[in-house]
Formats: C-alpha cells, structure tokens, sequence
C-alpha cells in the first residue's frame, strides 16, 4: 500500500501572496471600524482617572449622595439637605424629623452602603464654620456626637471619641481651623483637634486673634476685661484690658485699649503709642497703619512717620510695601515713601500665596504686578488662580493661557496633566475638543465650553443650552439646560452644579 507522497510537481504555497491577501483583509477591518466610530462617536481617547468622592444631590425636592462618577448612593428621599463634612470620605450626616415650631431634630450617620453608623449617640453633627467672607465650611474628620444629653468630638479616620461628652455646646472657632470652643456650666473653654485642653472652662467669652490658631486667643474674664491665651496654653497678656483687636499683624505686637486710649503691647508687656492716634488697624514688621483725622498712615511703633496719614485707605501688602487708596484709585507705595505703583487702579490686592499684585482696571481687565514691580501681564481678565497646583488662568483678546507663579506661559497640557481631553477653539469661534496629541475627539460645534473638571466631564453650551461631554469626548448629557442663573458651570454625569455654591450640591433640575 503506498503510504502517499509529495509529487514534485505540486504547486506551493507563495508566502508573499498569502501575506499580502492577510495585509487587505486587515486594511478593510480597520477601514471598517473607523467607518464604524465615526458614526458612533467613539474613540481611542483614554478615560480619566477619577478620585473616589461624594457630593449632595438634590433631585424632585428630596435630597440625596451621588459619587464622582454620578452614582446614586444614598437615594434622594430626604427633606433636609445631606451634609458631607470631608468629600473624599463615606459619611453622610442626614437631618429628619424636623420641628420648625420648637426647632427639634434628629440626626444620623450613614455610610456608603447607607448603613447607620455612630448609632451609639443621640445625635451626630457635622462642625460647621465660616470664613472671613462669611463662606460656609466643615471640619473635616472630627464630628459632634451627643450623649445623654452632653456634646463631645469623635474623629471619624478610626471612630475614636477624642472629647468626651461632657460639655454643654461644642462649636467651631469662627475662621479657624483644629478649635472648638466649649461650654461648661456657662463657662468657655477651648479644645483642638486631638482633643487637647487648650484653655479651661474659666471665660466668658473666646476669640480669635486671627484666622491662624498658631497666633493665640482672645478670652474675656467675669470682669469684662481681655487677655490673651497662646496655642501652648501660656498666658500672653492677662486679663486687664478693656478690648484687644482681631488682626493678621505682627505676632509680637498686639493693639490693645486701656481705658480711651488705644495703644500697642508687645510680648514684654511694653506699650507704644499710647493714646497717640484716633485707631491703630495692624502692626507688620514693627509698622503700624493709624487713624488721624479720618486719614491714614504708617508709623513705626516708636512713634516715627513713615508714611504720612493722607489716604483714605491703607492696607498691608508684603514686606514694607501697602497698598493705598485715594479718591477710589488703588496704589503701592513702601515705607521709604517711594511710589511702587501708581494709584491709578481701581482695586488691588496682593496675592502673598502666588507672589503677585493684582490691580484691577476700570474696564474691569487687570495688570498683573511681580514682586519687583514689573508688570508681567497687562489688560487681561483673571479667570483663575490655583493655589494648590500652582497656575494662574487668564483670558486675553478671547483666549485663555496658563502661567506658572513665574509668569512663565504654560501649555494647558502642561497644567492640566491629568486631563484627557482639552478645550479648543477653532476660527470660526466654536469650540470642540483635543486630546493630548492635538487630535479632535469632539467636533467644533458648540457655541460654548469649559475645561474638562475632576471628575471628568466638560460642560458644553449649543443653542443657549448647557450639558456635557466625558472624559473620552463622548456626549454624556445632551444639551438641554438652562443655567443662566449658576456662577459656575459644572457637571458630574447627569447632575450640574446646584445655583447656591456655598452649599455645593448637584442637581437634575433646569
């Protein structure tokens, strides 16, 4: 039996034909889904890495919690809106059964499975404050928990009560951060974020010297009369004033009244300028801005004039310089009298985080002033200045550009690193979308834009409507709202930012 075999003859197989025949197939199935994403919108462009975080929503009158990618996690069914003291963290503070005649309630705490917790306690309260704008802010970590009837602070990171419930009323030290101010059998105390005893329940009444706890407090005894309590519990100035000022001056000069006469006290209780000036507003590097006649001036606390009081207004700037006012024109001169910048502004202010003047135009533009007095960016309108990252955002002749703290001119690729998509605008002066090799991922068709935000999504204006596009270009609301009446314009998923940003909640509602 022939077991078969090859015959010379056979033809064989011709690899560069087989090849080639592979290469067209693989052309038309790539031709095919490209065909295929252009009608359906897709594209190669990378999503967006998204922190986890939660923000309240509020939704056919009931508020509830979505997270940052728009999941609903605690159902909207709530009549009081839902405090969320840190976003980054699972814990939910629910207000119920509310009595507006007698202004009873309860409260509770949930988590991200909507799960109770912290149940121990009778109520659970989030620490609200404000800052110097009258800004609404929560403490993050430490909650107000009540027992038996008596308040104490829980921190939330391990579910620890670091104050016991023991006190009358716990509240937030307006403006400042890590202080609570507790009462006592109708005394004032204060406790920090660990739970240290600051100052005893001994006061009438507790405040701050500034916004910054490091520089100390003012306390009030029976008597009506102030001192001060530093942040490591020493005793700075006793209790025999007849007021002490709030001020962001010098730490160790502190403006003090005895009797009528206003005057300065430093930390070795030696007094300046006793009774020589109508007020005395702060105290920086041993300068002080006064008050004679309805003008102001700077003196040195030793009585020497550096700065004669003509202005209408004076306010410290950095260093020795200050900004002054004028008949409604802003200026900077120093403490030599020299004219850093012309008073000619219709405001200025002084930008110490960034290192920067920013003195305001009357066409509402602004000049843009380095520390050395030179003029770094002239008629521009100041969208933004990110302190944390670093960048100020500008718009000039209809474009906008970033600049590090240097004024150096940055790519939005460069500030914006962990975006996926950015804002473009072509000539026509529509805008669409690129990714970071400059590619268009979303046509140029809408009338208006924004850049793409945290959690991944753009908002996108067309006809005088408002939606969004994701972090891959994809239309993720179509443009149907109507928010002529919201400051800012932001969304996550189907939910846009709510109209009142000082309780920044997200909403469905047009």
């Amino acid at each position: 039996m022939s077991k078969g075999k090859r015959y010379d003859g056979e033809p064989k197989l011709n690899l560069k034909k087989v090849f080639a025949v592979i290469i067209a197939f693989a052309v038309i199935i790539m031709f095919i889904i490209g065909i295929n994403k252009l009608f359906t919108g897709e594209s190669n462009t990378e999503e967006k890495t998204v922190s986890q975080a939660y923000f309240p929503v509020y939704t056919n009158g009931k508020w509830g919690v979505i997270d940052s990618k728009g999941n609903t996690v605690i159902t909207p069914e709530y009549d009081e809106y839902i405090i969320i003291p840190d976003s980054s963290k699972p814990v939910f503070i629910c207000t119920y059964d509310v009595n507006y005649d007698d202004g009873t309630y309860k409260t509770k705490a949930l988590n991200e499975k909507n799960e109770q917790i912290y149940s121990e306690y009778e109520q659970v309260e989030a620490l609200e404050n404000f800052d110097e704008s009258n800004n609404l802010w929560y403490t993050k970590n430490i909650l107000k928990v009540m027992k038996d009837g008596k308040y104490g602070l829980l921190n939330t990171s391990n579910g620890a009560l670091i104050v016991n419930c023991e006190y009358d009323s716990i509240e937030s030290l307006k403006a400042v951060e890590n202080s609570f101010v507790t009462q006592k059998d109708n005394k004032y105390g204060l406790v920090d974020n660990i739970g240290t005893v600051i100052i005893e329940n001994k006061y009438e009444d507790i405040k701050p010297l500034s916004n910054q706890y490091e520089d100390g407090f003012i306390v009030k005894n029976a008597e009506g009369k102030y001192g001060l309590v530093g942040y490591g519990k020493q005793e700075i100035l006793e209790p025999v004033y007849d007021s002490i000022k709030q001020t962001n001056g010098d730490d160790n000069y502190y403006i003090v009244k005895e009797g009528n006469d206003i005057e300065v006290v430093d930390n070795n209780k030696e007094k300046f300028l006793v009774g020589k000036y109508d007020d005395i507003i702060s105290v920086n590097n041993g300068n002080a801005i006064i008050e004679e006649n309805n003008k102001f001036g700077v003196v040195k606390v030793d009585g020497t004039e550096v700065i004669k009081p003509s202005y209408n207004s004076i306010s410290y700037a950095t260093g020795n310089n200050y900004i002054v006012e004028n008949n409604k024109k802003f200026g900077v001169i120093n403490t030599n009298n020299e004219q850093l910048i012309d008073t000619k502004y219709d405001n200025i202010i002084y930008r110490e985080s960034a290192g920067f003047y920013e003195a305001t135009n009357s066409d509402y533009t602004s000049d843009l002033i380095d520390n050395n007095m030179d003029i770094k960016l002239s008629g521009v309108i100041v969208s933004e200045v990110n302190e944390e990252d670093g960048y100020v955002k500008v718009r000039q002749n209809d474009e906008y550009k970033y600049y590090n703290f240097k004024f150096e001119e940055k790519t939005v690729n460069e500030i914006l690193s962990g975006n996926t998509i950015f804002l473009s605008k072509n000539e026509e002066g529509k805008y669409g979308f690129i990714d970071r090799n400059g590619n268009v991922v979303v046509n140029y068709i809408y009338d208006d834009a924004t850049e793409q935000n945290d959690y991944g999504y753009a908002s996108v204006k067309l006809d005088g409507k408002w939606g969004a596009v994701d972090s891959r270009g994809s239309v993720a609301v179509e443009p149907t709202y109507t928010l002529d009446n919201n400051t800012i314009i932001e969304f996550i998923g189907k939910w846009h930012l709510g109209e009142d940003l000082n309780l920044y909640y997200f909403t469905d509602n047009n």
